[in-house]
C-alpha cells in the first residue's frame, strides 16, 4: 500500500472528513439562515417603502383627482434612483410614470407580486426584476415598485462569500487532516515497528512516548508497563526454572541415594522401614515445595481472583495463632495475637491465611528461644492494624532479623540467606506472601523490630462495594 493510501485509510483522516462534513453542514445552515433572513429583511423594507408611497399617492388622488396624481407621479419618476411608477387608464394606456414595459397581465392583478420590467430610458432587452404593488383608483390603475437589484446583489455577495468560504474550509480541512493523520500515522508506525521488534524476540524495546499526555501516550505507557510486567514474569520464570533445577536436584539426588543405599545395605525389615519413612518424609518436603510454587504461580497469574470474597483478617490472625501456638510452645516461644478489632478485607481467604502462616512459621524457625526478658520466653506477636485505607497483618519476632540490604532479595523464589541454610525450608515462604499481597493490591514490608524482624502484609480495606467485584 502506498504512503498516500495508508494516510487516507487512517482513522484520524476519516474522523477529519467526518468533522469537516459536519462543520460544512452547520456552516451552510448558518449561512443559509443568514442569507434568507437578509433577503426577508430587504423585502420587508421594500414592502414598507412601496406601501408608504402608495398611501401617499392615494391621498394625492383623493385630494386632487387624476390630474394631481399624474403630476406627482411625473415629478417623482424623474428623480435619480426613484422607485417605479406607472399610472394607466382602464384599458392599460400609460398616463404617467417611468416604466416602459411589464410582463403581460401584471396590471390585471391588484396586489403584490414580483415581475420583470424595463424603464422608459433603458434600451430594449434590459429587463430587470422588481417587487411591485398594483392598486385601482376609480377606473385607473396605479403601480408602485422597487428594483430588486440591491437585494439580489447582497444575496449574491453572501452566496459568493459562502462558496469561497466553503472552498477555503475544505482545503484547510483536508490539509489539516493530512497533517494530523501524518503525525498520528508516524507515531503508529513507530509503535508498530517497536511491536514487531518485540514480537521478533527483543523484549527490551518499548513504545515511544511523545510526552504530550494524549491517548496515544497513555496507551504507550500502559503497553510499556505491561511489557515490563511480562519481562519481570519471564525473568522470574527463568529464575524459577534455574532454581528448581538447582535446589530440587539435591533432595531428589538424596532421595535416590537413600533408596539405593537401602537396597544395597539394608538387612532387615527395620532397615527397610527406616529407609521408607525417610523417603516419605523427603517426598513430603518436595510436595510442599511444589505446592508452594503452584500457589505462587496461581497468585501471580491472577486466577485466584475468581474466589475472592469479604472476610475478617482479624479472624485469620486468631486462627493462625491458635494453629501455631503449640509449635511455638514446643520451641520455648510465646506466641501472642492482638486482633480484637474487625479488619474487613476483600480477597482470597485461603491465600491470605497461607501467607500469614508462612510469616509465623518463619518467625518460629528463626526466633531465639532465650531472647526474652526477665526470664520470660521470647515473644512472637501477631497483630492486625490499620494504616490509612489499608489493613495490616504483622508478625513481630525477636530473631536475627534480615539486613536491610537483603530485604528485597529474600522475597524472590528459593532465596535463603547463609545463616538460614541449616534450617529446613525451601525459601518460598516470603515469595508466596509477597505474591499474595500483590494479588490483592497490597504489599509485603520487611522492617526492623529492634531486634528481630517485623513482617507486614498490607492489604486494601474492604469498602461498601468490595463484595461486588
Amino acid at each position: 500500500m502506498s504512503a498516500l493510501g495508508k494516510l487516507l485509510r487512517t482513522t484520524a483522516f476519516k474522523l477529519t472528513l467526518v468533522y469537516l462534513f459536519v462543520f460544512l453542514l452547520f456552516a451552510a445552515s448558518l449561512l443559509g439562515y443568514f442569507a434568507l433572513n437578509t433577503r426577508r429583511l430587504i423585502t420587508e423594507q421594500i414592502t414598507n417603502t412601496v406601501a408608504g408611497e402608495i398611501r401617499g399617492l392615494t391621498e394625492q388622488y383623493d385630494q386632487g383627482g387624476l390630474r394631481r396624481l399624474v403630476t406627482v407621479v411625473e415629478l417623482r419618476s424623474r428623480r435619480p434612483g426613484s422607485s417605479l411608477y406607472l399610472v394607466t387608464t382602464p384599458n392599460g394606456e400609460g398616463l404617467a410614470g417611468n416604466v416602459g414595459a411589464l410582463q403581460p397581465g401584471v396590471l390585471d392583478h391588484p396586489g403584490w407580486l414580483e415581475t420583470t420590467y424595463r424603464r422608459l430610458d433603458s434600451p430594449q432587452g434590459a429587463d430587470r426584476s422588481a417587487l411591485v404593488e398594483v392598486v385601482q383608483l376609480g377606473g385607473f390603475r396605479l403601480l408602485v415598485g422597487r428594483d430588486l437589484e440591491e437585494r439580489e446583489r447582497l444575496y449574491g455577495i453572501i452566496a459568493n462569500a459562502g462558496r469561497w468560504s466553503f472552498a477555503l474550509v475544505v482545503v484547510l480541512g483536508l490539509a489539516g487532516g493530512f497533517f494530523v493523520s501524518r503525525r498520528v500515522l508516524n507515531r503508529i508506525d513507530a509503535m508498530t515497528g517497536t511491536a514487531q521488534t518485540i514480537m521478533a524476540g527483543d523484549l527490551a524495546g518499548r513504545l515511544p512516548v511523545a510526552g504530550t499526555g494524549d491517548e496515544l501516550d497513555r496507551l504507550a505507557d500502559n503497553v510499556n508497563a505491561m511489557l515490563d510486567r511480562i519481562v519481570a514474569l519471564m525473568r522470574g520464570l527463568t529464575e524459577v526454572s534455574d532454581n528448581i533445577a538447582h535446589d530440587l536436584k539435591t533432595p531428589l539426588t538424596r532421595l535416590r541415594n537413600r533408596c539405593e543405599q537401602a537396597l544395597r545395605h539394608s538387612t532387615g525389615e527395620a532397615d527397610y522401614r527406616a529407609a521408607l519413612e525417610s523417603t516419605i518424609e523427603e517426598s513430603d518436603e518436595l510436595m510442599r515445595t511444589f505446592d508452594a510454587l503452584l500457589m505462587i504461580a496461581r497468585a501471580e497469574s491472577g486466577h485466584a481472583r475468581d474466589n475472592m470474597s469479604d472476610f475478617d483478617a482479624a479472624e485469620i490472625a486468631r486462627d493462625v495463632g491458635e494453629l501455631y501456638e503449640p509449635l511455638a510452645d514446643e520451641k520455648g516461644l510465646a506466641l501472642k495475637v492482638e486482633a480484637a478489632v474487625a479488619a474487613p478485607v476483600h480477597g482470597n481467604r485461603e491465600l491470605v491465611s497461607q501467607a500469614l502462616a508462612n510469616l509465623v512459621d518463619n518467625a518460629i524457625k528463626y526466633a531465639r528461644p532465650n531472647g526474652g526478658l526477665n526470664g520470660e520466653p521470647a515473644e512472637i506477636l501477631v497483630r492486625t492494624g490499620f494504616e490509612g485505607e489499608r489493613i495490616t497483618l504483622a508478625v513481630e519476632d525477636r530473631g536475627p532479623g534480615i539486613p536491610e540490604a537483603d530485604r528485597r532479595r529474600v522475597v524472590e523464589r528459593f532465596v535463603r540467606l547463609e545463616k538460614s541454610r541449616s534450617e529446613p525450608g525451601s525459601g518460598l515462604g516470603l515469595s508466596l506472601a509477597a505474591a499474595v499481597a500483590r494479588l490483592h493490591g497490597g504489599e509485603l514490608k520487611l522492617e526492623d523490630n529492634h531486634p528481630g524482624l517485623r513482617s507486614v502484609i498490607a492489604l486494601p480495606r474492604a469498602g461498601p462495594a468490595a463484595g461486588t467485584g
